[in-house]
C-alpha cells in the first residue's frame, strides 16, 4: 500500500517537529480531524514504516561512509580545504581570523593516509616487502644448509666409526 500525499506530508512533518497533531494540520487535516485521529495516523502502518525508514535513512546519514572519507582526505590533501588562523592585526592590536590553506604537514599525513588504503599502488611498500620476501628466502636457506650439514655430520660420523670400530676388528684378528 502506498501513502497518499496528505500522508507523506504528515510523517514528513512529524519527523521534523515530534508534534503528531501539528503535522496532520499542516498536512492538510481538519483542526478536528487532527485532535483526534493524528495519533492513529501514527499507528497506521504504512505511515509508521515511512517514518521508520526515513528515520533510519536520516541517521546513516550522519555516518560518512568510505568514499566519503576518502574525498575528505583527498580535498585536505590536495590544500582544497582550509583552516582558521587567528592574528593580531599589527596596527589595531584587534584580533583577525584569516582562513589559510592546510598546513603542510597536515597534506602529508593526508596523502599518507589515501596511499595507506592503496597500499600495491606504492612502490616503496612493494620494495619493503620484496626486501623481506628475500630475507625471508636467505633465512629459509640458512636453515636448509644448517639441516643438510646436520645430516652430512651425522653421516660422516657413522661412517668414521663404521671405520674404527671395522679396522679394529681387523686388528685384533689379525695373527
Amino acid at each position: 500500500m502506498k501513502l497518499t500525499i496528505k500522508q507523506q506530508k504528515f510523517a514528513d512533518y512529524y519527523i521534523e517537529s515530534g508534534n503528531a497533531t501539528q503535522s496532520a494540520i499542516k498536512a492538510g487535516y481538519s483542526a478536528k480531524y487532527a485532535n483526534g485521529n493524528a495519533p492513529k495516523l501514527l499507528q497506521n502502518t504504512v505511515v509508521k514504516a515511512y517514518i521508520e525508514d526515513k528515520l533510519a535513512q536520516l541517521e546513516s546519514d550522519k555516518i560518512a561512509d568510505l568514499t566519503e572519507a576518502l574525498q575528505g582526505i583527498t580535498r585536505i590533501a590536495r590544500g582544497e580545504e582550509t583552516e582558521q588562523v587567528v592574528t593580531v592585526n599589527p596596527i589595531t592590536g584587534d584580533p583577525e581570523v584569516t582562513e589559510v590553506p592546510v598546513k603542510v604537514p597536515t597534506r602529508l599525513a593526508a596523502w599518507k593516509e589515501i596511499i595507506k588504503r592503496y597500499p600495491n599502488s606504492d612502490k616503496l611498500l612493494e620494495a619493503e616487502l620484496r626486501l623481506k620476501l628475500a630475507r625471508a628466502r636467505v633465512e629459509e636457506a640458512k636453515a636448509k644448509t644448517l639441516e643438510d650439514s646436520g645430516v652430512d655430520v651425522e653421516r660422516a660420523l657413522d661412517g668414521v666409526i663404521t671405520v674404527i670400530t671395522g679396522v679394529a676388528k681387523d686388528d685384533g684378528q689379525t695373527d
